[in-house]
């Protein structure tokens, strides 16, 4: 299974959650439930994942928690805010490259519509 084919999945969960729940929850509550929807789904998930990070001389074995990674080959990045700042995609952007993963999602909760809330950051650009 390949990223883009994993990232249909996980924005169809997130679509049925948004609708059953809706905005308001707290970050953790969307990542419990995504988190056990994927599973369900037969993905390989990790939450609350330590990501080591490697830079010059530095050897971090925690250098970042990542929210939700699945299939080791995208990280999701949760949000339950208003909106979505320039800066939480850069923070996944700059996950991906830490990890050398190709693409992530930052999903915001917290947005009326939750495809308003749903970004693809690919590893050297932004959506």
């Amino acid at each position: 299974m390949n990223e883009n084919e994993i990232a249909t999945i996980v924005v169809d969960c997130a679509y049925q959650i948004h609708v059953n729940i809706g905005p308001g929850m707290l970050e953790s509550v969307y990542e419990i439930i995504l988190y056990d929807k994927l599973k369900s789904k037969g993905l390989a998930v990790k939450k609350q994942c330590p990501v080591k990070v490697n830079y010059e001389n530095y050897h971090l074995e925690k250098g970042f928690i990542a929210d939700i990674i699945v299939e080791d080959k995208l990280i999701i990045e949760l949000k339950s805010k208003e909106k979505i700042c320039p800066v939480d995609k850069m923070q996944l952007l700059t996950y991906l490259r830490m990890t050398g993963l190709k693409l992530g999602l930052l999903i915001n909760f917290g947005e009326y519509r939750i495809k308003d809330g749903i970004k693809r950051v690919i590893n050297g650009k932004i959506n």
